[in-house]
């Protein structure tokens, strides 16, 4: 199946600090990711990552989603990104789940990291799953969003090695520094557009 972003515009999501959109948002700037980003949306007017998209003079908007319902919400979303021409869809640190709504407005061309080597410990708390479970390595992964949440097919994988005296903190802050270089690598190898989806696989062209 090969369904791929309509352009190189993304637009990038977010409910916090937004760390990995300023990693995205400084390899554009400084060429080394060949793309524009057309608009960064919060449900959060307080995000930190709001603010600084707006001090890159970047076109940063809130959508508030307290106490709508999920679809309602997308479709404004799915509107606002639409306005902006995005081909691809970017999750940043965004805490919502999707309802259908979006996920068929944008096929193939939402990205998302999980801080973890998914499908291992999918879901909240994935460093200290991680711990709990005594694994030896961990990391980071960078998948397409389907309906089925931390399920789609995997773009990037990143490891990172989990020492004996690792906290959850410890361990966040290593996998993170490895988030910003892979959550990079996929957005540009989704732009380029030699991939296809056959089954689960992401399968590169």
């Amino acid at each position: 199946m090969k369904i791929r972003p309509r352009n190189r515009r993304i637009g990038i999501l977010l409910s916090g600090r937004g760390s990995n959109f300023e990693a995205i948002a400084a390899n554009v700037a400084s060429g080394k990711l060949r793309a524009e980003i057309a608009v960064v949306i919060s449900n959060v007017e307080s995000a930190p990552g709001l603010a600084r998209a707006k001090e890159r003079g970047l076109n940063a908007v809130c959508i508030p989603s307290k106490a709508k319902a999920r679809e309602a919400f997308d479709a404004e979303l799915v509107t606002a990104l639409s306005a902006s021409d995005v081909g691809l869809v970017v999750l940043a640190g965004f805490m919502r789940i999707f309802s259908p709504v979006m996920v068929r407005a944008f096929p193939n061309a939402i990205l998302n990291i999980h801080p973890s080597l998914l499908p291992s410990f999918p879901g909240l708390h994935p460093q200290r799953q991680a711990l709990t479970h005594g694994v030896k390595v961990s990391g980071v992964t960078v998948h397409l969003v389907t309906d089925d949440l931390d399920a789609g097919p995997i773009v990037v994988q990143r490891t990172v090695p989990v020492l004996d005296d690792d906290t959850e903190e410890s361990l966040a802050a290593r996998i993170l520094a490895e988030e910003h270089r892979a959550y990079v690598e996929a957005v540009g190898s989704v732009l380029d557009g030699r991939w296809k989806v056959a089954g689960r696989r992401f399968v590169r062209l």
